[in-house]
């Protein structure tokens, strides 16, 4: 098989975007879960991967297999030897046939090594947004619970919801600089620079993985890129 193409980043900060780009630019992601309330276009993530292979790796760890509270220790991580072999199954039992393949998973910068273990020769693609705005979209999101409860927010001396999600994207920014002192091969990506019409690194990234912008991409993003226009205004 190729090498993977592997996107992650925080919650809510574009990663669903990203990995749809890619998909419609011809990389397999196999079977990928559906749109839902928080992500009307589909989260573009491989849902046998994240149910029977990234969850039960998290409560092994005994950790919130949401990623959300408690995080993995990165210093303590058990490297599965056969992490590698699981995803490749699935994609393969998902019609992989050969070509570019990825997966989405924004718990992967949590346990990085596992991943880099097993793919050393992947494309990394970090997708980055601005902390406050972060923040502001997990507490408008259902499935982002964690700070919402008072225990967590003391545990990681938080002093309210905000704090404790500020927190939490620390640790993730921690993650980020992690993959990059260890020479991962990544490329960082910003998409709210599509907002104002700047598709310069959406661009750049297809060209360094090998594929090539379609024009189903405008059409993908221009709807959910029209709303935050209008919020905006």
């Amino acid at each position: 098989m190729n090498e993977p193409i592997l996107i992650t980043g925080c919650a809510r900060s574009g990663t669903s975007m990203v990995a749809g780009i890619i998909n419609l630019a011809g990389a397999f992601g196999g079977a990928m879960s559906g749109p839902n309330r928080n992500n009307q276009k589909g989260m573009f993530e491989n849902h046998t991967i994240r149910q029977n292979i990234v969850k039960p790796y998290f409560r092994m760890l005994g950790v919130d297999a949401m990623g959300q509270y408690p995080l993995p220790d990165i210093n303590n991580l058990l490297i599965p030897a056969d992490w590698k072999i699981k995803v490749q199954d699935t994609m393969k039992e998902h019609g992989y046939k050969g070509g570019p393949w990825f997966y989405k998973g924004a718990k992967m910068c949590l346990h990085w090594p596992v991943w880099n273990y097993a793919f050393p020769n992947a494309k990394w693609i970090i997708v980055r947004r601005r902390t406050g705005d972060i923040i502001q979209s997990c507490q408008k999101t259902s499935f982002m619970r964690s700070f919402g409860h008072h225990p967590n927010q003391v545990a990681v001396n938080a002093n309210n919801e905000a704090e404790g999600w500020r927190w939490w994207v620390e640790q993730h920014l921690d993650r980020f600089r992690e993959m990059q002192d260890a020479g991962l091969n990544i490329k960082v990506v910003w998409p709210e620079r599509m907002v104002d019409g700047d598709y310069s690194q959406m661009n750049e990234m297809l060209d360094w993985l090998g594929l090539e912008w379609t024009e189903k991409i405008p059409e993908f993003i221009e709807p959910k890129l029209w709303k935050v226009r209008q919020k905006d205004k």
